[in-house]
């Protein structure tokens, strides 16, 4: 019989937060024995940061490339870098691999490096997701979004001078990804306790006592872009090596999860993904039973969507997204059961939780 608690731990070599974090990204990638540097980055970045990029890789003397990602999904766009990378002359553990951007670049970037057997260096750009620490990459598959295994990031570079400057939105988003921990280690917990699914007490404990502080700290993320930036880059990491501590991304990723990727399914992508993410919090922590309206409150101090009218979807496709969220990811048990919520249900919950 097979030990359901046994699973692989994976966790970065390094982490370096703090202003002018960046500088150290020459030394990291000598750390890592490399010599060529393969930078995925997108447009904004390239604009703001990208001479600041080639002077610190120049100065290391670090033979570089940049490469810009097209608007395709991230396993598309790292597919054809994959392919230009493989026409590059070079020795196994040559070369790493840096995201610098948001979460299309930094998950290409994962899954080029997966992919390349490379090392990966995780730079982000926006404070809007726990996927700059961990393992896993998200990309489409009929119609539906998925996240992977892919690989870890080696070394995650938080420059808060870089963060700071992101729109306040992803400030926004990246509350909505973390107060999501709150209603995902219940669902976890109900798992185990109804289908013995693993449950490891020490990453639920970490990753509720993450979104217990970022409710907490709702105030100072609002009202100072620096010590906004440091909170959130801190917390987003340490979710995010949850998830190669727990093996899977149950102590992050729940219920309010499935449902924002049923609303992207449904409405295409209407919202960033914190931001859905902390709408379905919502809901799913008045059908836990818990404090939902202080997590609405807590979004809506930082200024994070918190009503489909303010997302631009209508209420009949949050509805929608309600009833359709438990196929998702069926063999994910949540609060959502295995039958999911009936649309008079659907539309009464979200209704209670103003939420339409």
């Amino acid at each position: 019989m097979k030990d359901k608690s046994r699973h692989t731990v994976r966790l970065p070599r390094r982490i370096i937060l703090g202003r002018d974090a960046v500088e150290e990204l020459g030394s990291s990638v000598k750390e890592l024995g490399a010599k060529r540097v393969v930078v995925l980055t997108s447009k904004t970045p390239l604009k703001l940061f990208g001479e600041k990029i080639r002077r610190i890789l120049s100065e290391s003397r670090l033979y570089f490339t940049l490469s810009l990602i097209g608007e395709g999904d991230a396993f598309t766009e790292a597919l054809k870098l994959e392919k230009r990378l493989a026409r590059l002359d070079r020795k196994p553990g040559e070369s790493v691999v840096v995201g610098f951007g948001g979460g299309r670049v930094i998950d290409a970037g994962k899954i080029l490096a997966w992919r390349s057997s490379l090392e990966f260096i995780s730079v982000p750009t926006v404070p809007s997701h726990d996927g700059i620490a961990s393992p896993l990459a998200s990309a489409p598959r009929r119609g539906k979004r998925y996240s992977f295994n892919a690989i870890m990031p080696s070394v995650i570079i938080g420059d808060v001078s870089i963060l700071a400057t992101a729109p306040p939105r992803y400030f926004g988003a990246g509350v909505g990804d973390l107060v999501a921990k709150h209603t995902a280690v219940k669902d976890w917990r109900l798992s185990h306790t109804l289908r013995g699914e693993y449950y490891g007490e020490y990453a639920a404990s970490l990753a509720e006592t993450i979104a217990e502080r970022i409710v907490r700290c709702a105030e100072k993320i609002a009202g100072d872009r620096l010590e906004g930036a440091s909170i959130l880059v801190e917390a987003l990491i340490h979710a995010g090596v949850l998830i190669g501590i727990a093996g899977s991304s149950r102590p992050c990723s729940g219920s309010e999860h499935l449902f924002s990727h049923a609303l992207d399914h449904v409405a295409g992508y209407p919202a960033l993904h914190g931001e859905q993410v902390g709408i379905g919090t919502i809901m799913m922590s008045k059908l836990h039973d818990g404090d939902w309206f202080r997590i609405r409150s807590a979004l809506s101090k930082v200024g994070a969507p918190v009503s489909a009218r303010e997302i631009n979807v209508s209420e009949k496709q949050v509805v929608k997204a309600l009833t359709l969220a438990h196929t998702i990811r069926p063999e994910r048990y949540t609060i959502l059961g295995d039958k999911g919520l009936t649309r008079k249900a659907a539309e009464e919950l979200a209704r209670s939780t103003m939420v339409i």
